[in-house]
This record gives C-alpha cells, sequence and structure tokens, in this order.
C-alpha cells in the first residue's frame, strides 16, 4: 500500500474506537509514558496538541505541569512552513489555528529553541515495529525531526501499527512508540 491509502486506512480505524475505549487506551499510554526514564527525565518536554482522534495529549500536559516540567507545544509558522515552538503555562494560552488545530498564541520572547528540548511527544498516522513513523503529510515534523537533539517518542493506539511504513531516506525512526498494548523501541527491545 502506499502512503496515501495506509493513512485512509489506518484514520478510519483510529476514528471508529469508541470515546469509552479511547479513555481506557489513553489512560495506559499515559502510565507507560510517565514510567519512561526518557520522560521522567525530563525538564522540557514538546507534548502536541492532541486533534480528533489523536491519543489525548490533554491530560498529560496538565499531569506535567503538575511534575513542574516545562511544557512546550508547537505552532505552525505557515510562512516558514516550520514548527514555531512556544513554552506554556496554562492550556488557556491555546486557541485554534492551523487547520483548527489548538496552538499556543504567545509572544516571540517565549519562543524556544529546539537545542533546548529534553524530550519529543510526536503525533502521526502509522507506525511499524521498526519505529518507523507516517504523518499526516505536511512534513512538519520532519524538519523538527531532522533538526532534533533529544529523544522522539511517538504515542499511539495499536489500531495505528502496521506491518510496515513506507520510508525515504530522510525519514528520522522515533526512539519509541508507546501504544496502550506495549512500547516499540528503536533498538528493537519491545515491552508486550
Amino acid at each position: 500500500m502506499d502512503k496515501r491509502q495506509i493513512r485512509r486506512q489506518v484514520l478510519k480505524q483510529r476514528d471508529s474506537i469508541s470515546d469509552e475505549e479511547k479513555k481506557f487506551k489513553d489512560r495506559s499510554i499515559k502510565t507507560s509514558l510517565f514510567s519512561q526514564p526518557e520522560f521522567k527525565e525530563a525538564k522540557k518536554i514538546l507534548f502536541y496538541a492532541s486533534y480528533k482522534s489523536e491519543v489525548d495529549t490533554f491530560s498529560l500536559i496538565e499531569e506535567a505541569f503538575l511534575l513542574k516540567k516545562t511544557v512546550l507545544l508547537p505552532k505552525v509558522n505557515t510562512e516558514t512552513n516550520n514548527l514555531d515552538i512556544y513554552e506554556i503555562k496554562d492550556l488557556k494560552e491555546l486557541k485554534m489555528g492551523y487547520q483548527s488545530i489548538p496552538e499556543p498564541y504567545l509572544p516571540e520572547s517565549r519562543i524556544v529553541e529546539i537545542k533546548d528540548i529534553d524530550l519529543i511527544i510526536v503525533p502521526g498516522v502509522a507506525f511499524d515495529i521498526q519505529s518507523n513513523r507516517l504523518g499526516y503529510g505536511k512534513g512538519f515534523y520532519d524538519k523538527l525531526l531532522n533538526e532534533k537533539l533529544c529523544p522522539a517518542i511517538a504515542l499511539a493506539y495499536e489500531e495505528q501499527v502496521v506491518e510496515s511504513v513506507p520510508t525515504e531516506p530522510h525519514d528520522i525512526k522515533m526512539d519509541k512508540i508507546i501504544t496502550d498494548k506495549r512500547v516499540i523501541s528503536k533498538d528493537g527491545f519491545r515491552e508486550d
């Protein structure tokens, strides 16, 4: 299957997860993420604001505030076609932005350089057990991940794991993919 077919199939599966099942899966993913050494050690964490049927990140962000983590969120810069990273102090600092995704609306003084990030939590459409990621096709995270100096952990429902994701030379593997059932690591270690 090509990328477009995989996106269509996986998004249909993800969208079909019931609200009740989604809550259960989100709790399982949260517990697993918070137990990872990369998360425990990180001081500045770049989250994404969950959108539509993505793994819920708002409860993760709220808890990260309680754990005294510095919470960062991306905002699409349509002029540069990149993600600008902002430190947020409250979810009330978000407004509907690019494609109706919640984004920070803050002064440029709150922008954080990618070199200062300790952990990136990555969204995506589909993943495979070789730690490959298929995004939404705009390339925003591909550019960001090519510049990263820290671990990148993707959050996904088990329904988003496919046999194989088509890759290109510029694609960056995830350090870990956390689903509601397992942790898939780039080094081949799988924790079921």
